[in-house]
């Protein structure tokens, strides 16, 4: 029995509850004992914190203001009201400023800032404040790792990683430094980069198993075949699941479809094998084993849903382009001629997205009561939920031949493409330009398969499909394809119980 006037005994059960999958419960709990204790600033702050989870942004403004009123000094609060504040999709800057008074020295609401300073269009000004942060604190990771995406999606791709580099100048003995700065070079895409970088870093630091994961992967990307296959080998055997997966693109380069798959099949009972299944999908296929079919091509996995009688497409398409406000897509993401937004969508307060976001709601519990039966091998169809939570939500707007690339969402359950406005017929090119690509692998894998399916984009369609499933788009070729997408997160074993 949980005590009410105990904030701390309602703290635990309201996080069991939320934690359970059962958020309205916990948000009840609370209020309950916020009827008992109306002026405990702890009990607003718990309030506030979930429906921040819950993606309700006005609501947990709301509570968290009211427990500033009774903890006015409390740096925690001033942070969350500004983050909040953010995500909802107001001008927050001044909040962080608020709340960096009572906190000058952390760096999360410094990151905070800068995010608010992008979200509002503002780069230049994000990149020099942090420049000037970094200077004096140039073993700051976390801010070198924001300033690099800056100014990527500002439009620099050639000096993304300009802070680190001077920051390796004096400081050449720090490995962290050297790891963050190949992560940013291998999320671009820069293996030629990264493959230099890895000698600097062997230079400063002596040779280690981490540089040599790194230049394994930087020599396989590059098609440097024969080196590539004696630094894996020198690598052997491989546990970590992460260089499991960069060895199996490397396998398929190579034509090792078995030994690719072997290695695939080791890895799926880790706890982070989403990360390997759809590769092992791709094994499946090239050597002509149905379990692929099994794991990406049962009935009701994939579900089309045409949504345009209950959402205002022409207002939501204003709304969105509203908050496209980046000049080059984000680092390490699919998107490749166009911009993506940051921070949950489905947190902003815009009447139109959150419309969308009630209409999605409902439709993902009819996408998951329409699946196939519970298989407790199956990494999708081990789980059920009767709550539906998102671990993601963004819009994207591509231009001119701008096309996603094939890639995944490991660490989600399902994830989605919906339609907001999309080029004519003759902008579009012959089908399927512009079209959903559902299996298909990524180029640079030289693997010969088709996707498993293509889908026609429409206004307000919505298409579900498994996170782990490859997918992409087709490149079209003129005008504007806008839409939203959204994961939504794997439930957690007290959901699978309901």
């Amino acid at each position: 029995m949980i005590n009410l006037s105990d904030s701390d005994d309602v703290m635990r059960g309201s996080t069991a509850l939320a934690d359970g999958g059962k958020m309205d419960e916990a948000i009840g709990l609370v209020q309950s004992a916020i009827k008992e204790q109306p002026h405990d600033g702890k009990l607003w702050h718990i309030l506030g914190t979930l429906h921040r989870t819950d993606q309700n942004s006005a609501a947990a403004l709301a509570a968290l203001e009211k427990a500033l009123s009774y903890q006015p000094q409390n740096a925690v609060l001033h942070h969350a009201i500004a983050r909040v504040t953010m995500e909802a999709g107001m001008p927050a800057v001044e909040k962080f400023d608020q709340a960096r008074q009572f906190a000058p020295n952390d760096g999360s609401i410094i990151m905070g800032r800068s995010a608010a300073q992008m979200a509002s269009g503002k780069f230049d000004e994000a990149i020099a404040d942090l420049e000037l942060i970094l200077a004096s604190n140039p073993l700051w990771l976390e801010g070198h790792d924001l300033l690099s995406q800056a100014r990527w999606m500002s439009g620099d791709k050639i000096s993304f990683t300009t802070s680190f580099t001077q920051a390796l100048k004096t400081n050449p003995q720090n490995g962290s430094l050297w790891a963050k700065c190949l992560d940013a070079l291998l999320k671009a895409d820069r293996f030629a980069e990264a493959s230099e970088t890895v000698e600097q870093a062997r230079a400063a630091l002596g040779d280690s198993r981490g540089l040599t994961m790194y230049d394994a992967i930087c020599a396989s990307e590059l098609g440097e075949t024969k080196r590539a296959d004696q630094l894996f080998a020198a690598l052997a055997p491989i546990t970590e699941i992460a260089l499991a997966v960069r060895h199996m693109r490397h396998l398929f380069r190579t034509g090792h479809f078995e030994l690719a798959a072997r290695l695939g099949e080791s890895f799926v009972h880790d706890p982070d094998a989403n990360q390997i299944w759809p590769y092992l999908s791709l094994a499946w296929r090239a050597i002509g084993d149905a379990r692929w079919q099994w794991l990406d091509d049962q009935e009701g996995l994939v579900q089309i849903y045409d949504l345009e009688d209950q959402i205002d497409i022409a207002a939501l398409a204003t709304s969105l382009r509203s908050i496209h406000v980046a000049k080059a897509d984000m680092i390490g993401q699919s998107v490749r001629g166009g911009s993506q937004t940051d921070g949950p969508l489905f947190a902003r307060i815009d009447p139109e997205i959150q419309k969308l976001k009630s209409v999605i709601r409902s439709t993902v519990k009819d996408h998951i009561d329409g699946l196939p039966a519970l298989d407790p091998t199956h990494p999708v169809l081990r789980h059920r939920s009767n709550s539906i939570r998102f671990s993601g939500s963004w819009s994207v707007r591509l231009t001119g031949a701008g096309f996603h690339t094939s890639h995944l969402h490991p660490m989600g359950w399902f994830s989605s493409a919906f339609y907001v406005n999309l080029p004519n017929e003759t902008e579009m090119g012959p089908p399927p330009s512009g079209w959903l690509a559902l299996g298909a692998p990524p180029p640079e894998l030289n693997l010969d398969l088709p996707a498993i399916r293509h889908i026609e984009p429409k206004p307000g369609r919505l298409i579900i499909f498994p996170s782990i499933m490859w997918h992409g788009t087709v490149p079209f070729e003129d005008g504007e394809r806008l839409s939203v997408a959204f994961d939504v997160a794997t439930p957690s074993p007290i959901d699978n119980s309901v």
